[in-house]
């Protein structure tokens, strides 16, 4: 959330660029081409400054290159790629201020989302540790907020939080920080407002706000008022609230603050629902549900939780480069070795030597390198896969323990209170409320089928089938031929979420009137086909929109199989999948 702060830190010219950019922000698509266009004027500037070995203002364009992407895509993973390359060659240029600072902007961009919060923790406490040394108090402050961020989210709350943010505010003021004071401020409310005490969290809430319009920082005035909201819903004012929250959620709207979003609509809801606005709860509710759905099952979301992986291969990477490099420079010493050493025959022999030494040996390094990011990247796809299907689980049991019991309360409490309700409202609310825990059951058992771990491969695609044969109109059908041999769970569900995306594509892009999922099984290999009688197209000459066929291809080569794809425009589409059985069934017990 500091990002902000650092503008200072950035070359003048993109400085101006970014504070205009982000003054625009309400107008993205007016403004989506301007937006582009500086961000491919910055990566060509780069490119330059590369090529010319110009390495500290390549850092700095890149942390400007960042902050442009997070202008225009919010929190992503081209972001971090930037900040990454900015660290890279601040290391490079041995310039030990940008280098620790980047780690700020690295750390503090990291705790967008609470899975990477340890890395964030990780970059802040080295970057704190150096500006310690080195007296930079200004510094100091800030990786001290932002580490104080982290901790206040952690239960429990660390005891003498309170004590060390008041310590760091005073500072802030000493040092005429004052963003940093308010943050602080900020800081201070939100502790204040989570160990249950209003008076003191209004009263930092409303100190902060003061200097956050002074300084027009509009992601802090956004959290500010979310926070007086929390205030006045814990007085029980919950007209007031939702007018707090509704101020703050324009602002985040403006942001493209997803987490943000997702709060301010989960509060608004319960604040709706204690003042009897059941149809605004309703649909606030339903807001929370889709931001969290958009920031978790983002690809951008779990690309940048696959990062740290991204940056073993990238430093092996270049560690080959360096190896690669010497060799030619040693190849160069060579050659001039052997023009002092031409009058030798024994020289010369033992010059042929040495070179076929050095030459077979950086032909192995280069084999084990290049075996060593095959390793990384097969345990980067294990991990994103793995990561996929956790975070599916963990948002369906969030659904069914969080979101669906809340449906439930206001249910009943409706259900208590028909009396007082007029036949007009009673029945529409009833059915709102019905089909609202419907779909949320149905959203819940899509990220994990109950039957697919309960009875297996075929009952959880029949029943994937049957389901959504009952909400579309296209006609489905699965036909199964021979025995599918016992897989392991790792297989089952790179299938079932194969079959199931061919499905959601056949029925969103297709407009088909009949799909048939085929597979046939035997001990050595499965065949599975998708086929619908719909529109067609060319997958070869036009490029898709999203990552689903991606996914679909990583997969199945994953599991050793391959994806033929075949369509022609008004003939329909075909997928046919071949997977090797012996890598994918459990292994037998003696």
């Amino acid at each position: 959330m500091m990002l902000f702060l650092r503008l200072c830190l950035l070359p003048e010219k993109w400085i101006l660029a970014v504070l205009l950019l982000g003054a625009c922000g309400c107008m993205q698509q007016g403004w989506a081409l301007s937006e582009s266009s500086a961000i491919d004027s910055l990566k060509r500037e780069i490119k330059q400054l590369v090529l010319d070995k110009k390495y500290g203002q390549a850092a700095k364009s890149y942390e400007a290159l960042g902050w442009l992407y997070h202008q225009q895509y919010g929190y992503n993973k081209y972001t971090i790629d930037a900040y990454l390359n900015g660290l890279k060659y601040y290391n490079l240029m041995g310039d030990s201020l940008g280098y620790y600072n980047e780690h700020i902007v690295i750390g503090d961009y990291y705790t967008h989302d609470y899975f990477m919060q340890p890395y964030a923790e990780k970059y802040l406490n080295k970057a704190r540790q150096y500006f310690e040394r080195t007296k930079n108090t200004p510094k100091v402050i800030e990786s001290q907020l932002v580490l104080a961020n982290i901790a206040q989210k952690k239960e429990p709350m660390p005891a003498g939080l309170l004590t060390e943010l008041r310590r760091v505010e005073r500072l802030s003021q000493r040092y005429k920080q004052a963003q940093s004071q308010a943050y602080a401020l900020n800081l201070l409310a939100n502790t204040y407002s989570r160990i249950k005490q209003p008076d003191s969290a209004q009263y930092f809430a409303s100190r902060s706000l003061i200097m956050a319009k002074k300084l027009k920082i509009n992601w802090l005035i956004s959290l500010n008022y979310f926070y007086l909201g929390i205030v006045e819903q814990f007085k029980n004012h919950s007209k007031e609230a939702v007018a707090a929250y509704q101020k703050s959620y324009q602002l985040a709207e403006a942001e493209n603050n997803l987490p943000m979003l997702r709060e301010l609509s989960k509060h608004s809801a319960d604040s709706y629902s204690r003042i009897g606005d059941y149809k605004n709860a309703y649909a606030a509710s339903l807001k929370a549900l889709e931001f969290t759905n958009q920031f978790y099952n983002s690809e951008q979301t779990k690309s940048i939780r696959l990062q740290e992986l991204d940056s073993q291969i990238k430093t092996l990477a270049i560690e080959k480069q360096l190896v690669e490099e010497q060799s030619r420079n040693q190849h160069v010493l060579n050659s001039m070795l052997a023009i002092g050493l031409i009058i030798s025959v024994l020289g010369v022999g033992a010059l042929v030597f040495l070179r076929r030494q050095q030459k077979l040996i950086a032909h192995q390094e280069t084999v084990i390198a290049k075996q060593q990011i095959r390793q990384l990247e097969l345990k980067s796809l294990r991990a994103m896969i793995e990561g996929q299907e956790g975070e599916r689980s963990r948002i369906a049991r969030d659904l069914h323990d969080g979101l669906g019991i809340q449906l439930s309360r206001i249910k009943l409490f409706v259900e208590a209170h028909q009396e007082q309700l007029p036949l007009s409202v009673k029945e529409p609310l009833n059915q709102f409320l019905d089909e609202a825990c419907t779909e949320t059951r149905l959203i819940s058992n899509n990220l994990r089928p109950y039957a697919l771990s309960t009875f297996g491969l075929i009952p959880a695609l029949e029943d994937l089938v049957q389901k959504l044969n009952l909400v579309n109109q296209t006609k489905l059908h699965l036909e199964q031929y021979g025995e599918m041999p016992d897989l392991s769970d790792e297989a089952l569900v790179m299938i079932y979420r194969v079959v199931q995306e061919l499905l959601n594509n056949a029925l969103k892009h297709a407009n088909a009137q009949t799909i048939t999922v085929q597979i046939m099984a035997s001990d050595e290999t499965t065949l599975i086909s998708v086929d619908d009688d719909g529109q067609g197209g060319d997958f070869e000459n036009r490029p898709s929109k999203g990552n689903g066929i991606a996914n679909i291809n990583s997969r199945i080569a994953y599991l050793g199989g391959q994806v033929m794809w075949q369509s022609e425009i008004g003939k329909g589409t075909s997928v046919m999948i071949s997977l090797p059985m012996k890598k994918q069934t459990m292994p037998s017990v003696a």
